[in-house]
């Protein structure tokens, strides 16, 4: 097993845990998207999650970014051609964002010293995709098949740890009704 592997295969047992530990959805992407970043030796990661009307791509977690960045704009899918090929299933790589009209908001990517991009879907099983992972680069940059197995497997755990947290909070939120209700009942 080479270094990277071994570096990858470290890393996802690093998130693997992260996700298990905890049910703050915010704290675990935290976690994967760092890891993320770090694995793969890249300027940043962020992971962004479909709104329900599936119109916007909401920020989940990110490394590496500004928040000057992050507060740009809100991500359009109908907008975003990058985004819409990624959430119809298929993974994305742009040698250069700020070429090309792929990507929604060039000239802030440009300011921001990004340069080329890996963008893989958030995937639950099943197949429904409720988002994506990207990683930037500062520099152009290839990206290895072992790479982009490596950022799919992240963005599937990443997809589990969100759809049990959405999960965790629905049935808490079942619970507490419920527990109200029986209070309510027995004071009567």
């Amino acid at each position: 097993m080479s270094c990277k592997e071994q570096a990858y295969y470290r890393t996802l047992i690093q998130v693997t845990k992260a996700v298990n530990r905890s049910l703050d959805p915010a704290k675990a992407l935290a976690a994967v998207a760092e890891a993320a970043a770090t694995a793969m030796e890249v300027k940043a990661c962020v992971i962004r999650i479909l709104d329900k009307g599936k119109t916007n791509l909401l920020p989940g977690a990110s490394h590496g970014l500004s928040a000057g960045y992050l507060r740009k704009g809100p991500v359009e899918v109908a907008k975003s051609g990058l985004d819409r090929d990624v959430l119809a299933g298929k993974t994305v790589y742009l040698k250069n964002i700020t070429e090309g009209g792929a990507f929604q908001y060039p000239e802030r990517a440009k300011e921001e010293g990004l340069c080329s991009a890996l963008v893989v879907p958030l995937t639950l099983p099943g197949g429904r995709i409720i988002g994506v992972m990207r990683v930037y680069t500062a520099s152009e940059r290839e990206f290895s098949a072992e790479e982009i197995d490596f950022l799919t497997s992240i963005a599937e755990i990443s997809a589990m740890s969100i759809e049990n947290a959405m999960l965790h909070q629905a049935l808490k939120r079942d619970f507490d009704l419920s527990t109200e209700f029986i209070y309510r009942t027995f004071e009567d």
